[in-house]
């Protein structure tokens, strides 16, 4: 008898996941080890071929890649991994290329990543089109996808949210799949936008064969503002008695300063993956990732006008003491006792003999120095401001501890069955402080376990695969947020935080928390997928999926600062997840094709967590895709190109998470080519047009924001209420006025890169961005710009130097930051040109 999986009992209120993950994983091996006895590495079975086309093999000074077998995959030499000529399953779970795939999807690879200079989130809008990023307080979490806050995948399992949590280590990645719209059914309830699929390093090449013998490298980078960052890896076989072990091990230590002032990183990064052939039928892949990171969200400028942004005049001031109690912070208590209910003012029913009206024009300099002379500035003038002076302050602090691990049995029966059972861990132990008056704790971890069930066959019409895939899912959030007296504007940036600008936060008193909630959801799923592939020519690919959800969540209501209508809940939802797409392989390497989805999410917050209002109204979400589009490629697969049209939306909207689950429609057009025009030179294009709709606003004809200088137009001199923050709605009459500010309508980029015989290459990229408003209001509007980057390499031997210039025109521009809430209020200035040289040592 034959087990795939052993159970792991969980008591889900112990309080050391990491512990009992580790746990779990240690039986699971055990499980996995007693399917069967040992074999040496000669019974492996040999990779799936397909027919190769091949160029006539020249080392590029960037490949990484090692021994790939004859045969084995589709080699185009100089192409740096850039072209869809390899099955990837991160999209759909079967094993097509991006070109036979029916939605719109791109690929980065290591050598993309490499050779471009790639560092961060942002830096990927050049490579793929649907991709652009507003700032989550200057953190490069998760990517924006088609307008919307995306997800990021670790090999195909869905992490905890990460809206701002912790930069994603690009670094740390072999490969990376975006792609656009919601998951495959086999990956569970997903967002409508799409998602990142973070790919970490392997113990296997190209083909699945393990390395003959280790190899590695150790690099340093440094450059401008500090930078410094270590990074070594190694991968190789390791031979045991009776059984062979593919590992790989990378190491990151970053001690970097920043362009900001008060900001800097501190940064460790371990990855390990090993790969291990049990028998010629069975194989066990496990690992993981701990990231350590320690740095500072980054709010940028405050006191936000139109001026600020064309020409640098900002606005300055000294708010008036609040500090009764001499400690140098301003608590809750003390704003309270100045302005009953705070310094944030709603000028619908506070300004006397006002009402409101389009732009709060019913706030004036009158109603401000007669009713709340407590939010005047004193010695107030004018400045140029830097763009290094930004809301960071010294003691802000963004401390993240993510620990990721999996553990995979892969059983391969006979006549094409294949067994999979994958057991995943993601923990977050976060801290965020911001002394303008934000703080947020997360203790919050995942334990996911599926079993997929492939089997295909080949018939005299065609090829006919399906996947059946139960799965479990426990989250349990341990969450705290206090976002209620958050005032940008106190601080004069040219002057930093003072004990009439630094708040009290319940991170540090443990007290005045909004929200201090824990629990945990329990999703049981079942999903099946067929994917029904003809020999003339057809492709349909059809799959459904059910979820059924547990919740529980309570508030610690003895630490908050209001009193919620609900102090806990328990619930149950569900809801039904299905695609279906057709595509077609027309003459000339053309394949057209047409997808319809449905998607259920969980909706959560930034945390994971579930408020007892929502366990008891309902969690659950549910989103439509419709798309439509072509793909192709050519000159002996060196050409490839791609054109999408899409439109996807809310179904149900009035339930959501404005930071990481927004209620959006999306309607756009994606275009990418990329060519490896002959074993020296790669080029590559993308196009985006994309228009975003904010459904809850445009059903209730107004969004709640907080009101900048802008904002306010009977209001002459903004000195006389910086020192509070006015608040209100902002009337959404019609489409235009609900489309979601800060994502470009229109982007274009290009990347190209040649690399001689002799070792040196040369590469640049060019993101040209449309202008955008900064706020829902549409008051502040950010220029348009074109961002190009440029780098050189030189290879010699094992040594290969590395020269990337950021932003190399030295163009000015701004990063719209979290648009709904805050966007008339603050704007992020983005760095000037910036320079980072790498030495690395491979052997």
């Amino acid at each position: 008898m034959m087990t795939l999986a052993c159970p792991v009992s969980t008591d889900r209120h112990d309080a050391q996941p990491v512990r009992r993950a580790g746990l779990a994983m240690i039986l699971s091996l055990l499980c996995g080890t007693a399917m069967t006895t040992p074999a040496s590495a000669q019974d492996a079975p040999a990779a799936t071929t397909s027919p190769a086309t091949t160029l006539v093999p020249t080392p590029t000074p960037a490949s990484t890649e090692a021994e790939p077998q004859a045969g084995d995959e589709i080699v185009v030499t100089g192409a740096l991994g850039a072209l869809p000529v390899k099955d990837v399953g991160s999209v759909f779970g079967f094993d097509k290329t991006l070109v036979e795939t029916p939605r719109s999807a791109s690929t980065i690879s290591v050598e993309q990543i490499e050779r471009f200079g790639i560092t961060d989130i942002y830096d990927l809008v050049a490579q793929s089109p649907g991709t652009f990023t507003n700032s989550f307080f200057g953190v490069g979490g998760a990517l924006d996808i088609r307008g919307t806050p995306g997800e990021t995948y670790f090999r195909g399992v869905r992490r905890l949210d990460n809206a701002g949590n912790y930069p994603t280590p690009i670094a740390a990645a072999d490969r990376i799949d975006i792609v656009r719209g919601p998951a495959s059914p086999i990956y569970g309830p997903s967002k409508t936008g799409g998602y990142l699929n973070f790919v970490p390093k392997s113990a296997r090449v190209a083909g699945g064969a393990l390395l003959s013998g280790p190899r590695g490298e150790v690099g340093y980078t440094g450059g401008s503002w500090d930078r410094n960052n270590l990074r070594a890896e190694v991968r190789g076989p390791l031979h045991l008695p009776g059984a062979d072990l593919g590992y790989s091990l990378y190491a990151e230590v970053e001690d970097s300063g920043s362009y900001y002032r008060n900001m800097s990183t501190k940064q460790t990064i371990l990855q390990g993956a090993f790969d291990h052939q049990l028998t010629d039928r069975v194989r066990i892949e496990f690992g993981g990732q701990y990231q350590n990171f320690k740095g500072q969200q980054n709010g940028g400028w405050n006191r936000l006008t139109q001026k600020l942004v064309d020409d640098g005049t900002y606005i300055t001031g000294t708010a008036k003491p609040l500090d009764t109690n001499g400690d140098g912070q301003i608590s809750q208590g003390e704003i309270n006792a100045s302005i009953p209910g705070g310094l944030s003012i709603f000028g619908n029913f506070s300004c006397p003999d006002s009402t409101f009206s389009p732009f709060a024009s019913g706030f004036t300099n009158a109603c401000f120095t007669r009713t709340y002379p407590q939010l005047n500035l004193v010695d107030t003038g004018t400045t140029t401001l830097s763009r290094r002076d930004v809301l960071t302050g010294v003691n802000d602090k963004l401390h993240n501890q993510q620990t990721t691990l999996y553990y995979d049995v892969t059983f391969d029966g006979p006549g094409k069955l294949t067994v999979k059972n994958q057991l995943f861990f993601d923990h977050t132990r976060n801290i965020n402080n911001n002394d303008y008056g934000f703080s947020q704790r997360v203790r919050s971890y995942v334990i996911e376990d599926k079993i997929v069930v492939a089997k295909s066959i080949d018939t005299g019409i065609g090829t006919f695969s399906g996947q059946l895939s139960p799965s479990v899912r426990y989250v349990h959030f341990d969450y705290g947020d206090d976002f209620d007296y958050e005032y940008f504007s106190r601080v004069d940036l040219t002057q930093g935080y003072t004990p009439a600008s630094n708040r009290l936060l319940a991170t540090e008193c443990n007290c005045g928390y909004t929200d201090r909630v824990f629990g945990h959801t329990t999703d049981y799923g079942i999903a099946a997928l067929v994917d029904l592939d003809f020999s003339f020519g057809l492709d349909l690919l059809l799959g459904g999926r059910y979820d059924t959800v547990d919740a529980s969540s309570r508030y610690d209501t003895a630490v908050m600062g209001r009193v919620p209508t609900l102090d806990a809940a328990k619930g149950n939802d569900d809801g039904w997840s299905w695609t279906a797409s057709a595509s077609y392989k027309l003459p000339f390497g053309l394949i057209p094709y047409a997808t319809a989805s449905q998607q259920s999410t969980i909706v959560v917050g930034q945390g994971a967590e579930v408020l007892p209002e929502a366990v008891a109204s309902g969690f659950m979400s549910t989103s439509r895709l419709y798309e439509g589009g072509i793909k192709g490629s050519w000159l002996g697969e060196r050409l490839y190109a791609a054109l999408s049209v899409y439109k996807q939306n809310r179904t149900d909207f009035n339930i959501q998470s404005i930071t990481v689950n927004q209620a959006v429609e999306t309607k756009g057009v994606e275009a990418e080519a990329r060519w490896a025009v002959d074993r020296h030179l790669l080029v590559t294009g993308a196009y985006t047009h994309t228009e975003v709709v904010n459904l809850t606003g445009l059903q209730a004809g107004s969004l709640f924001s907080f009101f900048g200088i802008e904002d306010l137009v009977n209001v002459s001199d903004p000195t006389l209420y910086l020192g509070g923050q006015p608040i209100g709605l902002v009337p959404i009459a019609n489409r235009d006025q609900a489309r979601r500010a800060g994502i470009p309508a229109n982007l274009y980029s290009a990347t190209a890169t040649y690399g001689f015989d002799n070792g040196l290459s040369v590469s640049g990229s060019v993101v040209k961005v449309d202008s955008v408003f900064s706020g829902q209001s549409q008051a502040v509007r950010l220029p348009g710009y074109t961002l190009v980057d440029l780098s050189t390499s030189y290879q010699t031997g094992p040594w290969l130097f590395r020269l990337v210039v950021k932003n190399a025109t030295n163009a000015r521009y701004f990063r719209a930051n979290f648009t709904e809430l805050f966007g008339s209020t603050i704007v992020l200035p983005e760095r000037p040109r910036s320079f980072l040289a790498s030495a690395v040592y491979r052997f």
